[in-house]
């Protein structure tokens, strides 16, 4: 089956096809075609199989461009999360000029109440933030028609349980819900059978089986920072995640690596929310190979290519075992999996094995020891590079900055009437509009920014500074 086959809009294929999508996945082929439908579904699948896109997909062809009101509800376990399914939303719905708004804690209350306002067509959020804003009636879900639970065993995990059927809840009657999980446990599938009717049932644990190498090592604690320097000089990843139990543990090998050189960066909760994204996007983007961090945090990190996983802590509960390894060899990617199981670890390794129904591969501890200096040599910085294939969506689009919104009484329509007043520019040229209080933004599409910038100089009879937006995202 192709895109093309499941009758996409032609702005969706252009997208998809740019962004490098030659074919659906096994779980986007499953998956697209009932939600067209309008068809719950509970889907089975883990980490990196494509499932983010199998139910945006569907999701922006049946938006309503014109409906203000969201149309769609994403509810994820945490910010980093929700920022990526953003990210996704928005690369498939480029041509399709859609409206996305991430909402979750610590950002200001406010600020998301006078964006919610705005043209929106997609919320995505977690679910304490989300249900605020639905009681303070800042949300307005009376069209909302699809409601995705991503990482539904997660969001349990988090004691997000009671928020999760508070909001659905306020859903309309009539609505479709999509329940993803790496996992199903029995509370997963209670709330399934109460808020979900004739779903799919979608099992893709089995057929997409993750291309995995695994591997494990009896280490003592009081060498594991030694071992774990020996370990990347072997194997030399040109991306790896290390996950530790505690905030403190990941400050402990983070310093470590530093200390020795090494290209690494950490994010845990008790960091800043702007530090943990930035040091998230450096990640994601090349900048550093290695990232050290807790389970909670690692959430929402979604890089073409991460090599190597190492559990530099034993998994608890055993479940995250499956979150952590399916972050790498996502799709047709081979990735590697390396546990370090210390002295006290027998009980934990016992679960995991009976979960996971096989006893992991230990090998021998002294196949990893190189001399010092092949450790030195091997540990030194070196940089990889991350292909982001929607620099081929961005690279036509510019997003504008004018210095006039709502204060100025100025409102899309007359945006988009100015802008067509310049010879060789369509209604088509244009993309996303937000008008807010003191300046507005809009995407200009199809290469026709300078064009834009060049002859725009006035709204509504007003003149107005008008120029590039910094950064491309704002001023």
């Amino acid at each position: 089956m192709t895109f093309e086959q499941m009758n996409l809009d032609k702005n969706i294929i252009q997208a998809l096809h740019t962004l490098g999508y030659e074919k659906p996945l096994p779980v986007q082929e499953k998956v697209i075609p009932n939600i067209l439908l309008g068809t719950d579904c509970i889907v089975k699948s883990r980490t990196g199989s494509g499932k983010t896109a199998s139910f945006a997909i569907p999701i922006i062809q049946n938006l309503e461009i014109d409906e203000r009101s969201p149309q769609a509800l994403v509810l994820t376990p945490t910010r980093e999360l929700a920022l990526q399914i953003q990210q996704d939303f928005d690369r498939i719905g480029t041509f399709k000029k859609i409206k996305t708004l991430p909402i979750f804690g610590k950002q200001p209350f406010k600020f998301q109440k006078e964006d919610l306002k705005q043209r929106c067509h997609v919320v995505i959020g977690t679910p304490g933030r989300v249900l605020d804003h639905l009681q303070q009636q800042t949300l307005d879900p009376s069209k909302i028609k699809y409601v995705v639970l991503d990482e539904a065993d997660e969001m349990l995990n988090m004691n997000f349980l009671d928020e999760v059927q508070a909001i659905l809840k306020y859903m309309p009657k009539k609505h479709v819900t999509c329940l993803f999980s790496a996992t199903y446990p029995a509370v997963i599938q209670r709330m399934s059978k109460k808020y979900l009717y004739k779903p799919a049932k979608i099992d893709l644990t089995s057929t997409n089986k993750p291309n995995i190498l695994e591997e494990a090592y009896h280490v003592n604690e009081e060498h594991k920072e030694l071992f774990l320097l020996h370990l990347l000089a072997l194997k030399k990843p040109e991306s790896c995640m290390i996950f530790c139990k505690t905030q403190a543990r990941v400050d402990e090998v983070y310093e470590c690596l530093e200390k020795n050189q090494v290209s690494v960066d950490k994010i845990h909760g008790g960091m800043m929310q702007e530090e943990r994204l930035s040091h998230m996007r450096r990640f994601k983007k090349g900048k550093v190979r290695i990232l050290v961090c807790t389970d909670v945090a690692s959430r929402g990190i979604d890089v073409f290519k991460v090599e190597m996983i190492i559990n530099y802590d034993m998994p608890s509960p055993v479940e995250t075992y499956t979150h952590r390894i399916g972050r790498s060899g996502r799709v047709d990617e081979q990735g590697l999996a390396i546990s370090l199981v210390n002295e006290y670890d027998g009980v934990r390794k016992e679960k995991l094995e009976e979960y996971l129904g096989y006893n992991l591969p230990f090998k021998e501890e002294g196949e990893v020891y190189l001399s010092d200096l092949d450790v030195l040599d091997s540990l030194k910085e070196s940089n990889r590079v991350v292909v982001d294939k929607s620099k081929d969506l961005r690279k036509d689009i510019t997003k504008i900055y004018l210095n006039g919104g709502k204060n100025k009484k100025i409102r899309p329509g007359d945006i988009v009437g100015a802008i067509c007043e310049i010879d060789g520019v369509t209604v088509d040229d244009i993309g996303v509009i937000q008008v807010q209080d003191h300046q507005s933004y809009v995407d200009i599409l199809n290469d026709k920014g300078k064009l834009v910038l060049k002859n725009l100089k006035t709204i509504k009879g007003k003149t107005l500074r008008i120029q590039k937006a910094k950064n491309g995202f704002g001023h």
